[in-house]
């Protein structure tokens, strides 16, 4: 037996500070829809494609380490969210002129490529480009 499901509703980020990683999300293309609410508060991010993303705001600290991709043990879990993407070079020059630093262009497949970039708080984003 299956479960029957839809699709995704959305995925968590935590964070630190909402205000430091809407101005991130917003880059690409992400709006404010709601929040802060709630016990743990969160803040509700829509995007055009109808990816939804919530960011928890309870991570105490500005900086940490990213534990699933920046410390030597392998741990289970989401090591990064790859964003569908028109044009990875004008990407490139928004994110590093708005002060994120990318990780060059990767051919994964002769139709896909991809490009990384760090969320304020040290989320992996791929964004992902089909040629």
């Amino acid at each position: 037996m299956t479960i029957p499901t839809r699709g995704l509703a959305h995925l968590g980020i935590r964070v630190h500070d909402w205000q430091r990683s809407l101005r991130f999300y917003e880059l690409l293309g992400f709006t404010k829809t709601a929040g802060p609410i709630g016990p743990e508060p969160v803040v509700i991010l829509d995007h055009p494609s109808g990816l939804e993303l919530n960011l928890v705001v309870n991570s105490p600290t500005a900086t940490e380490p990213n534990v699933l991709m920046d410390v030597p043990e392998k741990h289970a879990g989401i090591t990064h969210l790859a964003i569908l993407c028109d044009d990875l070079e004008a990407a490139k020059v928004a994110l590093e002129a708005a002060g994120y630093p990318t990780r060059g262009t990767h051919q994964f497949t002769p139709t896909m490529r991809g490009m990384f970039v760090r969320d304020p708080d040290g989320v992996v984003i791929e964004l992902h480009q089909r040629t």
